[in-house]
């Protein structure tokens, strides 16, 4: 079953919501997305898909920009994601200007660059690793080689994916040498594991996809969706198709969501991974949302990741 576009923002009518599965006009005002026109230290003025919407800051409220930054560093231009504060349509409280996510396996190496391969429905994504965040990156990525996994959150400059920090501690073979970690057994009614994150726009907040709300999941059925057998991961995940939803609870926060499964995501089955915000007890990963479900869902895009259960009943 092939899914365009205009087909995928359909399933995706509703972005996730906090404590239970909501209604799409209630969950819709838990995130915004949009280009900075002006910021100052109280107020950040964005151009939305809704037109020009003026955000006031939270007192608790944090911001990103590559790191920890003041909201009085965003420029205009800047593509923002924000999570509003409870109960405050207008108040923002957690901000990220330009972040970037690049997770795949290692096609090519170049100086200081490496390009990804991101997933079969993905476009193949040039990294720089700058010299300043080279040795955190040579800690948890020792080998940027083809074939080898890559993941890390970085930030948008110039069109280009200049990387920040690693999302994940790199396997020490490369993917063709991974060996399954999943015991053989009977599934059970929930799943345990983490839930990462991807952007479909690219880091365009203007882009078709720059709104979806959905999830890419590791298990598609192979006659349909990501026409190749599933890659056999960590977890005992139920094979499933795009369109079918997927129940998640993000165990860090206790926020809880309905998703549409909207691509293919048979990469995240080489990840035998924990999050490292916390221990589930179970190693590998459920699904990338898409970086809006992400953040609704109470997940912080600089973190990388969030644990998580998934009801499979």
């Amino acid at each position: 079953m092939s899914v365009d576009v205009a087909d995928r923002r359909r399933l995706a009518a509703a972005l996730l919501g906090s404590k239970a599965a909501p209604e799409p006009e209630q969950a819709v005002h838990r995130v915004a997305r949009g280009e900075v026109i002006a910021a100052s230290a109280h107020t950040l003025h964005l151009a939305t898909p809704n037109g020009e919407e003026r955000f006031l800051f939270a007192g608790t409220a944090s911001f990103w920009r590559g790191g920890p930054a003041a909201p009085t560093e965003l420029r205009p231009g800047d593509d923002v994601v924000l999570r509003h504060a409870a109960g405050g349509r207008w108040v923002a409280e957690r901000v990220w200007a330009r972040i970037a996510r690049v997770t795949g396996i290692i096609s090519a190496r170049s100086g200081d660059s490496v390009e990804v391969d991101a997933g079969h429905d993905r476009p193949r994504v040039t990294v720089v690793i700058p010299y300043r965040v080279s040795g955190r990156m040579a800690v948890r990525h020792p080998v940027l080689e083809p074939g080898y996994l890559f993941d890390a959150v970085g930030m948008w400059r110039d069109g280009v994916v200049h990387a920040v920090r690693p999302a994940t501690t790199q396997p020490p073979v490369p993917v063709g040498e991974l060996r399954p970690r999943r015991p053989d057994g009977e599934r059970g009614p929930r799943v345990s594991g983490t839930v990462s994150w991807y952007d479909p726009a690219g880091g365009d907040p203007t882009a078709e996809e720059a709104h979806l709300a959905g999830a890419a999941y590791p298990a598609l059925d192979p006659a349909s969706d990501c026409g190749c057998a599933p890659v056999r991961g960590c977890l005992p995940l139920p094979l499933m198709s795009i369109g079918m939803t997927l129940r998640l609870r993000n165990d860090d926060t206790g926020d809880n969501g309905v998703v549409p499964i909207v691509a293919c995501g048979s990469t995240l089955a080489h990840f035998c991974d924990r999050c490292a915000a916390g221990d589930t007890g179970q190693s590998g990963r459920l699904a990338r949302l898409t970086l809006l479900s992400f953040v609704a869902l109470g997940g912080d895009p600089d973190a990388g990741c969030c644990n998580a259960t998934m009801a499979t009943g």
